[in-house]
């Protein structure tokens, strides 16, 4: 699976990958919503394996995210099916994304997450698609809520406050975004 955007490419997570997921995944500033950061490079290695199986087996996951300008991969974004109950729902397609901090304010958690969207609904022919965050992320509920998301309540999720969105098809198809991420003209 590949997409592409102006600016990135999206494709499945390679075992090549656990050098810049370390990078990313042990920067305590990255982690601050999501846990404890990762302290060794075997975990980052066991986080892709994991990742590989879900494409086989749920047919989506996370994707790498590699800067074309650059050619490295600057976090990773996309669709993942919630095989576990999260605020009581199941095979759901959840929207996530994670970058590294120096890939931070250019747009491309934007950017991916139109792209993941637009595959979800187009592809996948979701009706609704759905994300969480911490509920003190301010970042990511802004991304969400411009993205169009719906903010529809709280939960808890292992002793964390969590926001929960949703995004039906009808309401992305009619926004005013196309898949780089800017707002058409």
């Amino acid at each position: 699976m590949k997409i592409e955007t102006k600016r990135l490419i999206l494709r499945e997570l390679e075992e090549t990958d656990f050098e810049r997921m370390f990078l990313m995944d042990s920067d305590p500033e990255v982690m601050k919503y999501l846990g404890k950061p990762v302290t060794s490079v075997e975990e980052s290695k066991e986080a892709i394996r994991m990742i590989r199986k879900q494409y086989v087996k749920n047919g989506v996951g996370r994707l790498a995210v590699i800067e074309k300008e650059s050619g490295l991969m600057i976090g990773w974004s996309g669709l993942k099916l919630l095989k576990q109950p999260v605020n009581g729902y199941v095979n759901t397609l959840d929207l996530g994304y994670r970058f590294i901090p120096e890939f931070w304010g250019k747009g491309y958690a934007m950017e991916t997450a139109i792209a993941s969207l637009d595959y979800g609904f187009n592809e996948l022919e979701a009706d609704t698609i759905y994300a969480y965050a911490d509920s003190e992320n301010t970042g990511s509920d802004y991304i969400l809520t411009k993205l169009g998301f719906e903010n529809t309540g709280e939960f808890e999720d292992a002793g964390v406050k969590c926001f929960w969105y949703e995004l039906k098809r009808e309401k992305f198809l009619t926004n005013d975004y196309n898949t780089t991420g800017r707002k058409k003209r």
